[in-house]
């Protein structure tokens, strides 16, 4: 699986969050890929939708604390992504693009 990536949708956005777009996928981004190893690594067994929850709770731990009020992803996406670490794909292919994590405030 490709390491999972947030995108922003614009047309929820007003024009401060537009002209800080790419910088607040980058910090979402980075905040998902650190929150996706992490619950890769402890991965003990655990339901997709536990996953799925624990994922995106690590995701906003990893957040400014506005940020993470404000984050609100795509659960079809992020549940795409806790079924490759239920599904053990670390280091393989499914051909999805995971975690389109979508953000508004």
């Amino acid at each position: 699986m490709s390491e999972p990536h947030v995108t922003l949708d614009p047309r929820g956005l007003d024009p401060v969050q537009q002209k800080l777009r790419g910088p607040l996928e980058d910090q979402l981004t980075s905040a998902l890929q650190a929150a996706t190893d992490r619950v890769r690594a402890n991965y003990a067994g655990e339901p997709v939708e536990q996953v799925c929850q624990r994922l995106l709770d690590e995701t906003r731990s990893g957040l400014h604390p506005d940020i993470a009020a404000g984050f609100n992803p795509d659960m079809d996406e992020f549940c795409r992504v806790a079924i490759s670490i239920v599904r053990g794909s670390a280091g393989e292919s499914d051909g999805h693009h995971a975690g389109d994590g979508r953000h508004r405030a």
